[in-house]
């Protein structure tokens, strides 16, 4: 079995980057990403590489020397379907916000809606590969569509979690430290999981591929993103523990990263965690265990969700504590609204939560962020409905350039760790502020020392007093 053709439903952050590697990486493969959502597709298609509708940082050059050479973008899902060797299911699967499982379990409707056009249009036998994050035992899921509603066709289904870090998912896909394929332990299942092996190992040495079973492969993605932000909760309970003791979270956190059984990745305290795959896949993890009666271990891994929640809401109690108890009519300027630096992703933004807590306090927010627009700032808050779309609109507007953003600021919070926060003319936006400017650095990386002598008051998470 070889995969001559890919079928990717789903334009989004995975299935953009995933398949534009993919096809830079096997000329020979033809790679055709389908979505329904028109402006999308048209937009990957664009002739002006800053239109993408997902930044990476090295995804323009890789699309700009594949498009229309064996990597196409279209709306016509069926006929991509039919050509199609193996299918690649990466759409949205968001925390269901109604029924059973409401708040925590994954709302799998996008992946049945795919499987039923799957069944429905295939003529020829079809590698269908998870890509998207599922629960534990959805191949099962979609194995009954498929064979029950399909037209006698066989279909093979494989699971093949990503394990990207936006900012730098290029490089995590041409360089990744494992790549997983689950399948059936079936004759069927082995030859599918080989041709899907011979399609990464053009680039990925075999040693790091994985095959597994198809339970196990679901699991390990859960699990991964749920131990990688317990790490962020765990060094940001701490960074509280640091303030009160007058302890210092990024030395601490240096010391303990240096021990070789722990590792000093993801030990960063922040305002918090953010993007679309730690808290909906805790959450996920919790609903299963909670499902199976495991009640315990449902408890233990929503505290980590729990802390982070807190974290945000104790960065936000902070910047009204320092501004005199209240907030009301003064501007707050934030830079940075991205969940992280390097990507244009809101998805749980910590800036979104103190957005919201601010504004319930009757702050005005004006926000600087180089690659997210007014437009998705405004979805982000109205889609937690704390308030009508015109009291967000009143409250919250997006600076042209962080000058402006910072000008007659009351307050400057830093909630993405742009690197070009750090270079800017601090003297310029001190000298525009409103006195005494204060400046909270979520992200710890602002030098202080520096901006405490322009004459800025700085208070900085995990250390003990404002400077």
């Amino acid at each position: 079995m070889k995969i001559k053709n890919i079928c990717c439903i789903g334009a989004g952050y995975v299935g953009g980057p995933t398949m534009a590697v993919i096809a830079n990486q096997c000329p020979d493969i033809k790679v055709t990403i389908v979505d329904l959502n028109a402006q999308r597709i048209a937009d990957w298609n664009d002739a002006d590489l800053t239109r993408l509708p997902v930044f990476e940082p090295g995804l323009a050059e890789i699309i700009a020397a594949t498009r229309n050479r064996n990597l196409f973008f279209s709306t016509d899902i069926e006929q991509a379907i039919a050509e199609a060797d193996a299918i690649f299911i990466s759409v949205n699967t968001p925390t269901k916000t109604y029924g059973s499982g409401k708040g925590m379990a994954a709302d799998l409707k996008f992946i049945e809606l795919c499987a039923r056009q799957i069944a429905k249009v295939a003529k020829t036998d079809k590698i269908v590969v998870e890509k998207s994050t599922l629960p534990v035992r959805t191949a099962e899921a979609l194995k009954d569509i498929l064979e029950h509603t399909g037209n006698g066709c066989k279909f093979t289904i494989l699971s093949n979690p990503e394990f990207l870090a936006e900012g730098t998912a290029v490089q995590d896909l041409l360089f990744p430290d494992r790549v997983l394929i689950g399948g059936e332990e079936s004759l069927a299942g082995k030859n599918a999981i080989q041709a899907l092996v011979d399609v990464y190992s053009k680039w990925v040495p075999e040693a790091k591929i994985l095959t597994t079973n198809i339970w196990s492969s679901e699991l390990s993605k859960l699990s991964a993103n749920a131990f990688l932000a317990q790490r962020v909760s765990s060094i940001n309970a701490l960074s509280e523990l640091c303030e009160e003791t007058g302890a210092d979270v990024q030395e601490v956190a240096k010391a303990i990263g240096m021990d070789s059984r722990i590792g000093s990745k993801f030990l960063k305290a922040s305002v918090g965690f953010g993007g679309s795959c730690f808290k909906k896949d805790i959450l996920n993890l919790v609903y299963i265990a909670k499902s199976l009666g495991l009640n315990e271990v449902a408890d233990y891994w929503e505290q980590v969700i729990i802390f982070n929640n807190y974290q945000m809401k104790r960065f936000s109690e902070k910047i009204i504590k320092t501004l005199y108890n209240t907030v009301s009519g003064k501007k707050i300027a934030f830079l940075g609204w991205a969940f992280k630096k390097d990507t244009n992703d809101t998805r749980e933004s910590a800036a979104i939560y103190v957005a919201d807590y601010l504004l319930s306090e009757q702050a005005t927010i004006t926000v600087y962020d180089p690659k997210v627009s007014e437009k998705q700032i405004q979805y982000d808050l109205n889609y937690l409905e704390s308030r009508p779309a015109v009291a967000n609109i009143r409250g919250v507007s997006l600076g042209l350039d962080p000058y402006e953003a910072c000008k007659e600021a009351h307050a400057i919070a830093v909630l993405t760790e742009w690197d070009e926060f750090v270079d800017y003319d601090w003297q310029r936006i001190y000298d525009n502020m409103m006195k005494p400017a204060f400046v909270f650095d979520g992200r710890g990386i602002l030098d202080v020392k520096a901006l405490s002598e322009i004459g800025f008051v700085c208070s900085v998470l995990g250390k003990s007093t404002m400077v």
